[in-house]
């Protein structure tokens, strides 16, 4: 690894203070490019880059790979490694509106949950949780029983290490407080497996393709359509979610848009008539 790469992740390890998991993202791509080439990154031209890249067919990893390579370029220029500022644009790719799984559908499944032992029980409660919530599957896993009081959860730990406050509808406090008091375990995480250890992420994807046949990540989706769809404000549903940027929200417009045409063609006297 070269010495300009060891400073940069240096640089975003501690002054930037971002994860061990971005870090290590970082580090991967652009260690991939600097290895492939057998060249130190900073003395590469943009002819050796896309060589090495070019393999590459998808594009969302090679725009991965190219953003890290931007970060480090400019890293290099502002800290006077190199005098010239190079940056690679990136493809453009469609935007995939979010999937998501209706209410309707959400209850149906839950209904088919045997909750008969504590382990159902979980399986309900967290199925619930995470559509009341629309957390993220690691904040998910990261609640712990005083992180939720009264009406409210505390996500102590959101993207970013920012702290934010989610009201939980009633029927997710009420499935927490049945597991809580069936789980046969004391642990300071709220979700565990049958040996008493913190859920891991792999295991809660499994439960919501067991029960739902969808993603965790989908139901976040479904918790955000489902406040649009009942006129929540965008930058509301931007606090709940946690995003930073109003822009990462915006992708559920085409949802409030939806929505609002269908309001006009029901409510409206116009609505009916056709031409």
């Amino acid at each position: 690894m070269s010495k300009e790469l060891e400073a940069f992740l240096e640089y975003i390890t501690v002054i930037r203070s971002l994860s061990p998991k971005t870090v290590n993202a970082y580090r991967c791509d652009l260690n991939v490019i600097e290895t492939t080439s057998m060249k130190p990154l900073i003395d590469l031209d943009s002819a050796l880059i896309f060589q090495t890249l070019s393999s590459i067919n998808n594009k969302r990893t090679l725009n991965r790979k190219l953003s890290a390579l931007n970060s480090f370029l400019d890293f290099c220029h502002r800290h006077q490694y190199d005098s010239a500022l190079s940056k690679f644009s990136l493809s453009k790719i469609p935007k995939a509106l979010p999937k998501y799984v209706p209410y309707e559908s959400i209850m149906r499944s839950l209904g088919l949950i045997d909750r008969s032992t504590w382990i159902g029980m979980r399986d309900y409660a967290l199925i619930v949780f995470l559509y009341a919530t629309g957390t993220r599957v690691s904040e998910c896993l990261e609640v712990r029983e005083e992180d939720i009081q009264e009406q409210w959860l505390r996500v102590r730990h959101g993207k970013g290490d920012k702290e934010r406050y989610i009201p939980i509808a009633q029927e997710a406090l009420r499935a927490l407080r049945i597991y809580q008091e069936a789980k046969p375990f004391h642990h300071h995480s709220l979700w565990v497996n049958y040996r008493g250890e913190p859920l891991s992420r792999i295991s809660v994807y499994k439960i919501c393709q067991k029960y739902l046949n969808t993603s965790p990540h989908t139901l976040r989706h479904s918790y955000a359509t489902g406040l649009i769809l009942g006129g929540a404000d965008l930058r509301v549903v931007q606090e709940l979610l946690g995003h930073s940027s109003l822009l990462t929200t915006q992708i559920y417009t085409h949802v409030q848009k939806h929505n609002l045409h269908e309001t006009v063609l029901k409510c409206h006297p116009m609505g009916k008539e056709t031409v």
